[in-house]
């Protein structure tokens, strides 16, 4: 069976420390949860475990029960060169992200390729009750669309997500911060006509200041845009 096989290899490249050191970064999931496999070392193995005939089995056999293995499926997944395959993996995995770090590093290369098709999928997306699926849409809007494929309708798009999950509002909040670095005459007045709740107009406002993108003017126009909770 794939699955034990694929256990099997990433309890071989397993790092004590770096599964210690891993483990608070991404909260709500079990201790017994993470093997501790570095990035570039799953990503090896994405390719080389992409190219087996029975690899189907180890997608479909969700949940996972080791973070390692959600990883690994999400780049496996990435690999995936027809989009019409790549898009109904993704789908059927998305439900099953439930931490920042795997929804984050879920990018499938194909998608830009596809970016008609892409849209609206983030558009249906951005309407699912799971978090990290909202996140997630949040995500490829951030990584496709703010630069030359930008529409000024994306951000109300994503100023109006609503909801009281930390993840999901943060990343509106880096959503903005990153179009305030890629758009800012169209960003701008989001933040200095309060269109963003206070928590996550501030966030904004801190993420951009930090960013190496936005320049000194700017940084102190913002500055003087940030509110009181």
């Amino acid at each position: 069976m794939i699955t034990k096989e694929i256990q099997n290899e990433l309890f071989c490249k397993q790092d004590k420390a770096f599964r210690d050191f891993q483990k608070p970064l991404i909260p709500g999931k079990d201790a017994e949860c993470f093997i501790g496999v570095r990035t570039p070392k799953l990503r090896k193995l994405a390719k080389t475990f992409s190219k087996h005939q029975d690899i189907g089995e180890f997608l479909q056999d969700l949940p996972h029960r080791y973070f390692d293995e959600d990883q690994l499926h999400a780049f496996i997944v990435s690999e995936i060169r027809d989009f019409d395959r790549c898009l109904a993996e993704t789908e059927r995995f998305l439900p099953y992200i439930d931490n920042w770090a795997t929804c984050d590093q879920f990018s499938p290369k194909v998608f830009k390729k596809h970016l008609p098709e892409l849209d609206a999928c983030i558009r249906r997306w951005l309407k699912s009750e799971h978090p990290y699926t909202v996140r997630y849409a949040l995500g490829m809007r951030m990584q496709h669309f703010l630069d030359e494929h930008f529409l000024p309708e994306y951000l109300d798009e994503a100023a109006s997500v609503e909801s009281e999950e930390y993840y999901v509002r943060m990343m509106v909040a880096w959503y903005f911060a990153t179009a305030l670095a890629k758009q800012y005459d169209a960003a701008l007045p989001y933040i200095r006509e309060n269109r963003l709740p206070v928590w996550t107009h501030n966030k904004t406002i801190r993420k951009a200041i930090e960013s190496y993108r936005i320049t000194p003017q700017q940084k102190e126009v913002l500055r003087s845009l940030q509110r009181k909770a």
